[in-house]
């Protein structure tokens, strides 16, 4: 489990390219104007060996400037509220702006680590700008350019120097699955876990979690036995839909780098919206299994197609990581929770299964062999090995004369292929191709 870093300011202070840049990928969309940031952005970053999870809290203007000092208000408390340490990010060009006082006035209540960065600093002129965001009363600030990185070495090291320690996870805990359930507000979350433990609950000990609302309870029913990770604590704010979605992304940050599987509920009378996507691949992201379950199926009216046709819409959405398990279930009526347990524990069961290399070698390479990499600049690609890392997500390596000429199309395939022979279901696969 990693140190969650959030990254708060004002909108077109250049959030979203610092963003990417301790991402080192472009996921974030930059632009001049102001506000361009809607979603949440999630990543990991690393530096000197510690790796930590960013959220980029871009807001957006919306209404009178009343209103938008409200909501940027809203963002930034609930940043300091689930963070680990909290970068708050001003625009040297702008100087101090009476937004920027306001978020700096709440910074400084707080007792988490607080990082003031000076954005945009350039030029030796710049350096000598940046002076008078001492004024902010945060003390100490950073000058960095996060189109260029300049800056930025100096602003890390200062970082992981401040994150705080993880604790250990005691050793009886580690040897228990953990299976965490997630969703948006109202999938019936609740009532599923509820449904769980139900009145004749055998709970052995509640551990508490590392957030406030996240708590393991050790489930041993049916010949069972794991920590479930409750993060039921989402709850909805009235009338402020940007918090909530920031909310719950928030929380199952938390809670899916906590886990082995994640059981992603979905509210059948809404469908696979947007927010259950963004969960999604913040599991895959985080190499976790996960097992969809679509909740309240009790209340759909169906005909003879329904469950065929609302899988395939799910499974056009997951596109290209479709081998994922998805059962309709009623936490309500408590129909099919056995089969979605039997389902979460094989998934864990496949996430840490280990192939021998003999047994991969044999079927892959005949596969290779008859549908071989296709040539690139009139060169052969030949793959004469592979195997599974050691690794605690299955990763599976091959060995090639040319690995830069094997592309994605062709590494999806090798995926696919593992996939039809070994069950992997729900589980993401990693797949390199190195130097022989």
């Amino acid at each position: 489990m990693n140190n969650i870093v959030a990254i708060v300011g004002r909108p077109n202070v250049g959030k979203s390219t610092f963003f990417n840049r301790l991402i080192q990928r472009r996921e974030a969309i930059v632009d001049s104007i102001s506000g361009v940031t809607r979603d949440r952005n999630y990543g990991k970053s690393e530096w000197n060996g510690k790796e930590f999870s960013v959220i980029d809290t871009g807001g957006y203007i919306k209404g009178s400037d009343d209103v938008f000092e409200a909501e940027i208000r809203k963002q930034v408390e609930l940043a300091i509220d689930e963070a680990d340490a909290i970068i708050f990010l001003v625009d040297v060009e702008e100087g101090i702006t009476p937004m920027d006082a306001e978020v700096a006035k709440l910074l400084r209540k707080v007792t988490k680590p607080v990082i003031l960065a000076v954005n945009k600093v350039d030029n030796s002129m710049r350096e000598k700008d940046a002076i008078e965001f001492y004024n902010l009363g945060l003390g100490e600030y950073f000058t960095i350019a996060g189109m260029s990185g300049s800056g930025t070495g100096d602003l890390l090291d200062k970082l992981v120097e401040v994150l705080p320690e993880l604790p250990e996870t005691q050793e009886d805990v580690v040897e228990l699955p953990r299976f965490c359930v997630v969703g948006r507000p109202n999938a019936g979350k609740s009532s599923f876990i509820n449904a769980l433990i139900g009145e004749d609950r055998y709970i052995v000990t509640d551990i508490a979690g590392t957030t406030r609302d996240a708590i393991d309870t050790r489930y041993n029913r049916f010949g069972f036995e794991f920590n479930l990770v409750d993060t039921a604590g989402i709850r909805r704010k009235a009338k402020v839909k940007e918090d909530l979605e920031f909310y719950s992304v928030m929380r199952s940050v938390r809670a899916i780098e906590h886990s082995d599987v994640c059981i992603l509920l979905i509210d059948a009378t809404r469908g696979f919206e947007g927010q259950d996507q963004s969960i999604f691949w913040l599991a895959e992201k985080n190499r976790k299994g996960v097992v969809i379950l679509v909740n309240k199926w009790d209340l759909v009216e169906k005909d003879t197609m329904s469950t065929r046709d609302y899988e395939n819409k799910i499974r056009e959405e997951l596109q290209p990581f479709t081998d994922v398990p998805i059962l309709f279930v009623s936490a309500l009526t408590k129909q099919r929770l056995l089969k979605a347990l039997e389902t979460t524990v094989q998934v864990y069961e496949s996430r840490k299964q280990r192939i021998s290399t003999s047994k991969f070698n044999d079927y892959m390479l005949k596969l290779i062999e008859n549908f071989p990499p296709p040539a690139l600049k009139g060169k052969y690609v030949k793959i004469k090995y592979c195997m599974q890392l050691p690794t605690p997500t299955p990763q599976f390596v091959f060995f090639a004369n040319l690995p830069q000429y094997v592309k994605e199309p062709y590494k999806r395939y090798l995926e696919n292929q593992i996939r039809a022979n070994w069950d992997f279901s729900g589980v993401p696969i990693d797949i390199y191709i190195r130097e022989k």
